[in-house]
């Protein structure tokens, strides 16, 4: 008999917590108006610094003339992020997901890709290519190249001659050798 009448009573208790109290509910205002919520009375807000937009078109970015020891300290950093888990730390096409099933990217070392101008790798990078899918909503204009940088020195290492290195790094491997 109790459970007779705390059924009702559960029924409207649940029916009182089905409110949308959320942002849907909120008190809109349009774009361009003036709001008394901000000190600068704009409703419209800048969006945060280094903020990468969605669905928008990327406005060109020109590669840089110059590499930096920043621009690659930078491009390392995000390759390790964004790349690593398909491409491998050493950007030969066996990372971690590979391991786990999914299709293996092409080595950044085959003689195509070391031969692809670095405006190919920014497309990939934005665009996609095969089952890779686009990166532009995730990585800035600004670091895709810092990422083609540091893909450039990876080639480089690979293919380097002991014998055409400055005379520092030659000691550094030597003393490196067991």
């Amino acid at each position: 008999m109790k459970r007779r009448r705390l059924t009702p009573l559960f029924l409207l208790l649940m029916m009182a917590t089905c409110a949308r109290e959320d942002m849907f509910d909120q008190q809109k205002e349009a774009p361009w108006t003036r709001s008394a919520f901000f000190r600068d009375h704009m409703t419209m807000r800048h969006p945060v610094a280094g903020t990468v937009a969605r669905n928008a078109p990327d406005a060109p970015v020109p590669q840089p003339a110059v590499i930096t020891e920043a621009m690659l300290v930078r491009g390392q950093q995000r390759f390790g992020i964004d790349c690593v888990p398909c491409h491998g730390q050493a950007g030969d096409g066996r990372g971690m997901v590979v391991e786990r099933g999914f299709p293996r990217p092409p080595s950044l070392f085959s003689d195509e890709l070391i031969k692809a101008k670095a405006q190919h790798f920014y497309d990939v990078i934005t665009h996609g290519h095969g089952v890779m899918y686009s990166y532009a909503d995730r990585v800035s204009p600004a670091d895709r190249w810092a990422i083609i940088a540091y893909i450039r020195a990876l080639q480089r290492s690979q293919r380097a001659q002991v014998a055409g290195l400055p005379a520092r790094d030659k000691q550094a491997l030597q003393a490196a050798e067991p």
